[in-house]
């Protein structure tokens, strides 16, 4: 064990016979060792007062060091283990809408790559019959899509639930009202998805059982062009609860809006793989740590 590190037990043990017995050599020993780091640093680094040690000044800038130097070190055998655990470079392909791709992929990627750190990862974006289509024809190793699939050869396993929620500008009339239901959302101005996209097949869903008629101004793909546009525009809308991070509410002024007849309708995200990929072991990871991440987070 190196000296400073030795000096860093006397320290903190406050004692050279209770340092002594943490490190498993005799006192003189330990002693032998205080004095020969003593005298190639060429200061004192306690003063001992009976049977006290006391951190000389400069024994402090030395205890400061070797704490410093330790946490490197532990920072150090991280890094490698890590690189090791992560294996060879590989890569992935994934799928997903833009609206996935924007609010849900990147914290589940970061998580990924903090594990697997020379994973290359590559997205491709669609609606979710052609991040279907992409599995099927192996152009994506993964789908993420909005939905539960049942299809012949594809695996789909759920990651979470979510469901809609009303989200409105700040200064919307109906921001004080006591209780909405779907009701009110009858010739409400609004920006919604564009047709096609799941959300919005969802969506078109709610206003067709309820006979409600929107005023729909927008149809929009993109879920962050959504939230600016709905605090310039002061125009109603509707979005997944999964995608409304509470900095993202905040810095654009908005509020949120629980409808019942939002909440008991529900929809699950879910990650789909072809047959063949259930044999790829690089898939199978990615797959595990979602389910591991959103079962953690959600």
């Amino acid at each position: 064990m190196e000296l400073l590190e030795v000096f860093a037990v006397v320290v903190e043990q406050v004692s050279l016979n209770k340092a002594s017995h943490l490190l498993n050599i005799s006192q003189p020993a330990l002693s032998r060792k205080i004095m020969k780091l003593e005298e190639e640093l060429g200061v004192e680094l306690f003063s001992r007062k009976g049977k006290r040690l006391e951190l000389t000044k400069a024994g402090q800038i030395c205890y400061d060091h070797a704490i410093e130097k330790r946490h490197l070190e532990r920072k150090f055998k991280q890094a490698i283990h890590i690189y090791k655990a992560a294996g060879t470079r590989s890569s992935l392909t994934i799928g997903a809408s833009l609206t996935t791709l924007q609010a849900t992929l990147p914290d589940l990627i970061t998580d990924y790559l903090q594990d697997y750190p020379l994973t290359e990862i590559k997205l491709l974006t669609g609606k979710t019959h052609e991040v279907v289509t992409m599995v099927k024809d192996n152009k994506v190793d993964i789908g993420i899509v909005a939905s539960q699939i049942t299809t012949t050869n594809l695996h789909c396993e759920p990651l979470f639930d979510d469901h809609l929620c009303l989200v409105l500008p700040s200064g919307h009339p109906y921001i004080d009202r006591a209780a909405i239901t779907m009701k009110d959302l009858n010739e409400l101005p609004m920006i919604l998805f564009s047709k096609g996209t799941w959300y919005r097949i969802l969506m078109d869903e709610l206003f067709h059982r309820f006979t409600i008629f929107p005023n729909v101004q927008m149809e929009i793909d993109s879920f962050e062009a959504i939230i600016r546009l709905v605090s310039t525009c002061k125009t109603a809308t509707l979005l997944p609860k999964s995608y409304l991070r509470e900095d993202l509410i905040r810095n654009n002024e908005l509020m949120l809006r629980d409808l019942h007849e939002l909440e008991e309708t529900k929809r699950t995200t879910s990650i789909i793989y072809a047959d063949h990929s259930a044999e790829n072991a690089e898939t199978m990871k990615f797959v595990t740590q979602a389910i591991q991440y959103f079962a953690k987070h959600n």
